[in-house]
């Protein structure tokens, strides 16, 4: 049998969502259902039949999950053991002294994944240049494994002073937890990262042995799952670049998937700009748990080499390239209280299991959810289609009494200042990600999506003044499709101290050369017919003297070309964008060389739907329902429309919703919403 179904999946925190698409027709078929946090195979499993396709017919599948970033955020890994360089155990906690609240007297630091008695020291040393200067004491190292070994631990770590010179000590004492004790996970650091900082490639490697147990059993459920389901195709993830690796590629570098969901909904939302000519866009994912941000400036998604799990104050670094996303606790399911006469909005969430107060499952807290159920935003009958009938007075109850009623206010002032802090929360997110980076977030376009992100993107575009907001096609399954349409990738970094005056061009090409030899065997390694490979250079760069370097991206024909200049001035324009002033006098030298190999996959398409006229057809209309309106501030009684019979050129003027099988568009008074050819809503803002 032809085998033409390529299957992406999505699991998330509350739902899990699936895409299926069929490379001989151009069917898009669509899933979605409440994720099964006991087993998160049965999720998977129900949405694929929902989307109306099986496993046996599928050749490909692309898989996405939350398992390796709630894992370090819930603290629910694996008992870890830490090698390292004799004097140097205490790295992990030490970190970087940092103290963002200084003020603070009830501040705590990071809490490191490995408790200090599980963390070994080992004599051997390397030099800064990898030359050997202590040698290895094995002897010593089965000692330290041995006794970690009968502490129960399940993993190991090994990191060893400039290892990313000379990975040889690390690799020797691999082989040794191997042959010794086979059932232990063992990661070294080397293979995770070849950049320096001593700091924060320990804490990547103890991330990576940490969530290591727990991702490699996952995956090999998945996979028995995929087998006996009949599956005979490729089974690829999605890593925190957006780009897919194999099953298992991803069950060693488990620490790579960290943001595997959301970094898809940043390459569905680049291939969205692509699609209708933007070159500069904010994506905006509002899921059931949490609320993610990501950028394309200048047509390309803004990367990062690290990123701090668990936010800035208290957070571990994690060094390995990702897209650069930031992340609040603020969905659809985050628990709204009254906390010492104050209103708090998440970060708990209610998840899949109880859900929000209105699932009827069981779940007592309020949510955002019972919030915009209560102020009529959500249609009770019609959620997911109507597959979930919400209880309206069930949300009303809760809110009244969690909420409202310890706070002194009615019902919906409740509700409108949970979405008012809902919304004051993730405008602050998408600052960061755009204001850190030296970009002003009103010179976007917001693209939202997720199956709570139509409902408040109107809301987060005035907070930041962003004039349009975009909302795909099938936004609850946005990040699905993104897998549909990502590359096969690998990318890597070497650390690499060099002026750029005395920087050989020679000696760059042949590192960037040998990582792009490793990255097109992986490619080709991975069974997957591409229509070709790329390649995309960058490299770290800063002023002589600085501590940290920016990320600079080089053409290759600035290397054919040898331009030393034309290197200087786009590291002088990337500092000048970041920082807000550049030293053209002044010398820089590179610190780390980047290279990114891409294998590019055939990719589905929406096909144009029907045009129409600016009225909408009559057939769109289902009726008007009274929904509050805090800039109003009053209930405004508001039509609705159904997004599928919705024509291209339609036209809608606010207030009104638009709603669809797995999520709503809400439109605010003044703002005017227009279909595209391809049938994604325009939404052009009232600006005050």
């Amino acid at each position: 049998m032809d085998l033409a179904i390529r299957l992406a999946a999505d699991v998330g925190g509350t739902f899990t969502d699936v895409a299926a698409f069929d490379e001989t027709t151009g069917e898009l078929r669509l899933g979605k259902t409440l994720t099964t946090p006991s087993r998160l195979v049965t999720g998977v499993e129900a949405a694929v039949t929902k989307a109306g396709t099986q496993f046996s017919s599928a050749r490909l599948f692309l898989h996405g999950t939350t398992v390796a970033i709630n894992t370090i955020l819930e603290r629910t890994g694996a008992a870890c053991a830490l090698l390292t360089t004799q004097g140097f155990r205490d790295i992990y906690e030490i970190g970087r002294v940092n103290r963002p609240e200084s003020y603070n007297l009830f501040f705590r630091r990071h809490q490191p994944l490995i408790e200090r008695d599980l963390r070994y020291e080992v004599r051997e040393r390397m030099d800064a240049h990898g030359k050997v200067l202590i040698a290895l004491d094995e002897e010593q190292v089965r000692a330290a494994v041995s006794d970690a070994a009968s502490q129960g631990v399940q993993a190991i770590a090994i990191l060893f002073l400039h290892s990313y010179r000379n990975p040889a000590h690390e690799q020797r004492v691999k082989e040794i937890i191997e042959e010794t004790h086979a059932h232990l996970f063992v990661t070294a650091s080397h293979e995770l990262s070849q950049e320096y900082r001593e700091f924060e490639r320990t804490s990547t490697a103890a991330a990576n042995a940490y969530v290591g147990p727990r991702v490699r059993g996952y995956l090999g459920e998945m996979g028995e799952h995929l087998e006996a389901a009949g599956f005979a195709g490729d089974f690829l993830i999605v890593q925190s670049t957006g780009g897919l690796f194999g099953v298992e590629e991803a069950q060693s570098a488990c620490i790579r998937m960290l943001e595997s969901g959301p970094a898809a909904g940043v390459i569905g939302t680049k291939a969205l700009c692509d699609r209708i000519g933007l070159k500069n866009a904010i994506a905006f994912d509002m899921g059931g748990t949490t609320a993610k941000a990501g950028v394309i400036h200048d047509a390309s998604v803004l990367m990062t080499g690290s990123a701090l799990i668990g936010g800035y104050a208290t957070g571990l670094p994690v060094q390995i390239p990702m897209i650069d996303i930031q992340e609040v606790g603020t969905g659809g399911g985050s628990i709204a209280r009254a906390e010492m006469g104050a209103l708090t909005v998440g970060p708990e969430s209610a998840g899949a299991q109880p859900g929000p107060v209105c699932y009827g499952l069981g779940g007592a807290d309020p949510t955002i959810t019972d919030a915009n159920l209560v102020l009529g935003r959500l249609g009770a009958d019609r959620f997911l289609g109507g597959e979930i009938k919400l209880d309206v007075h069930g949300a009303r109850r809760a809110l009244a009494t969690r909420v409202a009623d310890p706070l002194g206010l009615d019902v919906t002032a409740a509700a409108d200042g949970i979405l008012r802090i809902a919304t004051t929360k993730m405008s602050h997110m998408v600052r960061w990600v755009t204001t850190e980076r030296g970009l002003d977030a009103a010179d976007f376009t917001l693209v939202a999506y997720g199956g709570a992100g139509p409902l408040h993107a109107a809301m987060v575009a005035r907070e930041l003044r962003i004039a349009k907001v975009v909302i795909p096609r099938a936004p609850g399954h946005f990040s699905a499709y993104g897998m549909l349409v990502a590359e096969l990738r690998r990318d890597f970094v070497k650390t690499w101290f060099m002026p750029l005056a005395d920087a050989s061009f020679a000696a760059m090409e042949a590192i960037y050369a040998e990582m792009e030899r490793i990255g097109r065997e992986a490619v080709r390694r991975s069974e997957v017919s591409v229509a070709g490979i790329a390649v995309e250079r960058s490299a770290d760069m800063r002023y002589v003297g600085q501590e940290h370097a920016v990320t600079v991206e080089l053409p290759l024909e600035l290397f054919q070309a040898e331009d030393r200049d034309a290197i200087k001035a786009r590291f002088d324009a990337v500092h000048a964008r970041r920082y807000g002033y550049s030293a053209p006098d002044e010398r820089a030298e590179i610190v780390s060389l980047r290279s990114a190999v891409t294998g590019s996959l055939r990719k589905p398409v929406f096909e144009p739907i029907a045009a129409g006229s600016a009225t909408p057809p009559a057939a769109a209309f289902r009726g008007a329902r009274p929904v509050y309106f805090a800039e109003a501030g009053s209930w405004v009684d508001t039509p609705s429309y159904d997004r599928a019979v919705l024509l291209a050129e339609n036209r809608i003027t606010g207030p009104a919703l638009v709603e669809e099988y797995a999520s709503t568009t809400v439109v605010h008074p003044g703002d005017v919403v227009t279909v595209d050819g391809f049938g994604d809503l325009v939404i052009e803002v009232l600006r005050s």
